[in-house]
């Protein structure tokens, strides 16, 4: 159940200014570079006092996080300068090049496709926004990059002139869009080794609109390794499983070639990854570097280097971006199509320009090339969700606004009504509406027994990372009701939950209201056990605790009852909980609800009369 506007205002008066000033700088140090949160005497102070902050504290933290800030960029300048990195540029305001250069790029994979009542093509914007990269890259830099990373790994033949024209030398996207260029397909056997190496791990030369740029294509399960899997190892182990991979897979192209030097791209996103590794990624880093810097076999090289000699051609090169080869994220969607249309339109009316002045008519451009950026379309459609869609939904139309009223034109009706034509990731949530009763066996003993239950429906899995695979989720289904001393849930998943757990998953019911309470399943030497996590008391005591206990049983669901005083809940509480889906080894795969909770009342007195229907 969404909370109500009362609902909110309700929750806002428990928060005074001190726990709003408290929740700021703990938000604030839980970001920080932990080597200062390790070592900085100002930082150790402001952990060490907990609570009850200051307008002084917030500044203090306000000193250390601009003091980190203002060494990022010396940082990179140095580094450079010692030739122990290369910078590339990515555009400006990260559009998706080959969709400013003509929208119809897209229909070269889906040509059924709808399309935006007007086509976007505007190279000369997709001219500017790299020129604004380059110029803004020299300016911190004091050197302009021959390389260039388009935005989520965009390419098409249009780019390439473009980029030539820059001054790019080389640039690089992902082994799918190689694989559509050359029509074939990069298998790999069951260690994940690709079995074509000779075809992927060379640089090429891509030759399009009479212009020439060399490319590199990433080598793709490796470098999701380090993006979504290494994070749940521990540093050393991951960093020499990486080593062994990189070894075995120059081996093979020796093998394949004859004896020659494989390239093998490793390219991620250059943020998102660190956050789920211990130590902000610096164990797993040094580990890493470590052993590639004294290693026989293997040498870093910057892309520059890998691409300076080009081996093959390439007479133009499959339209794509690194995910699933394809611009779908992009304009895939209605919503997404919508918004492309207003963006066309409003493209057009700055191409007229009323009587204004000239500087009028460069923020009604600057505005226009704020909304080219491709992360506007990525957070509309279905396939990505956030809790702030509305906000970035607002936030695009607004620009657009402005180009109208900088442009002092009348400004469509459209943009001040939302693009927004889907929910959140998760179907519907509804509410108990009666007391229920059912058999905890893991089976569908009968359609009665669940009735009167709430219940989740799981459509798919979103997010704001995305591995490219668009995986099924486990779960299908989460009911959950009362009777007058217990809680139950059930889970439904897409295969025999009972198969799931001893294959090594664990599901987790992890609650908001009661803080800190988690209640996990898994099975343990072929039998199910569960235990219940308390932060309060950091002690897990476990499912078979006597009579009255919590009670698990799985079959082709999972059927849970655990009781409200285990909980500390009581008539008229608010429940608030969501379910969680880990690996063996402890990862979590899935979270529903992904952006808030399932909540409900525990059910009072008139909870029969309030839902008693004739």
């Amino acid at each position: 159940m969404l909370p109500t506007p009362a609902d909110r205002h309700t929750a806002a008066r428990r928060f005074g200014a001190d726990d709003l000033r408290d929740l700021q700088v703990w938000h604030k140090l839980a970001w920080i570079d932990p080597l200062y949160l390790e070592r900085d005497a100002r930082v150790l102070a402001l952990v060490a006092k907990g609570r009850n902050f200051g307008e002084d504290d917030k500044a203090l933290l306000r000193t250390v996080e601009l003091e980190l800030l203002n060494k990022v960029i010396p940082e990179y300048r140095d580094a450079v300068a010692r030739g122990q990195i290369e910078l590339s540029a990515s555009p400006f305001y990260h559009p998706i090049l080959p969709l400013l250069c003509d929208t119809d790029v897209y229909l070269r994979t889906h040509p059924d496709a709808r399309r935006p009542r007007q086509r976007f093509v505007h190279p000369e914007d997709a001219e500017d926004q790299l020129a604004r990269a380059l110029a803004y890259h020299e300016r911190l830099f004091g050197r302009r990059p021959v390389g260039l990373w388009p935005s989520e790994g965009s390419v098409s033949d249009a780019i390439v002139p473009l980029a030539a024209r820059a001054g790019i030398t080389w640039m690089a996207t992902d082994e799918l869009i190689l694989a559509r260029t050359l029509g074939v397909t990069f298998s790999r056997d069951a260690q994940g080794h690709v079995e074509q190496p000779e075809r992927l791990y060379v640089p090429y030369v891509v030759r399009a609109g009479g212009a020439r740029v060399a490319c590199a294509f990433r080598d793709h399960t490796l470098s999701d390794l380090i993006g979504f899997t290494y994070s749940a190892w521990a540093a050393d182990a991951a960093a020499d499983d990486f080593v062994s991979r990189l070894v075995e897979a120059g081996r093979r192209y020796r093998d394949r070639t004859g004896g020659g030097e494989a390239l093998v791209p490793i390219i991620l996103d250059g943020e998102n990854a660190w956050e789920h590794f211990e130590g902000g990624g610096r164990p797993f880093l040094r580990a890493l570097y470590r052993r590639l810097s004294g290693h026989p076999e293997l040498r870093t090289v910057t892309m520059a280097e890998a691409c300076r000699n080009p081996r093959q051609d390439l007479v133009g090169i499959f339209p794509g971006s690194w995910i699933d080869a394809n611009f779908y994220i992009w304009i895939g969607h209605a919503d997404d199509q919508r918004a492309w249309s207003q963006l066309a339109d409003a493209r057009a009316a700055l191409d007229s320009p009323a009587s204004v002045e000239p500087a009028a008519v460069e923020r009604a451009r600057e505005e226009v090339l704020i909304a080219e950026g491709g992360d506007w379309f990525w957070w509309y459609g279905d396939d990505h969700s956030s809790a702030h869609d509305v906000e970035f939904d607002d936030l695009f139309r607004r620009h657009l606004r402005n180009v109208y009223r900088s442009l002092q034109k009348p400004i469509p009706d459209e943009l001040f009504l939302s693009n927004i034509s889907t929910g959140a990731s998760v179907g519907a949530l509804t509410t108990p509406s009666g007391y229920v009763t059912p058999t905890i066996d893991g089976e569908e003993t009968s359609y009665f027994e669940w009735l009167g239950a709430g219940s989740l429906e799981i459509r798919k899995l979103d997010g704001v990372m995305h591995q490219g695979d668009r995986r099924a989720p486990v779960l299908t289904l989460v009911q959950f009701g009362f009777d007058r001393e217990r809680l139950y849930v059930r889970l439904d998943a897409a295969r025999r939950v009972a198969d799931l757990l001893s294959e090594g998953y664990e599901f987790s019911l992890k609650f908001l209201h009661p803080e800190g309470v988690r209640f996990s399943v898994r099975q343990t030497i072929g039998r199910l056990s569960g235990s219940f996590w308390d932060r309060r008391s950091k002690a897990p005591y476990w499912v078979e605790r006597g009579a009255g206990g919590t009670i698990a049983a799985a079959g082709a669901v999972l059927e849970l009852a655990v009781p409200l005083a285990d909980l500390a809940l009581k008539p008229g509480d608010v429940l608030a909980f969501v379910v969680a889906v880990y690996d063996v080894d402890g990862t979590e795969l899935e979270r529903h609800p992904a952006n808030r909770t399932i909540e409900s009342e525990v059910p009072d007195e008139q909870f029969e009369a309030r839902n008693w229907t004739a």
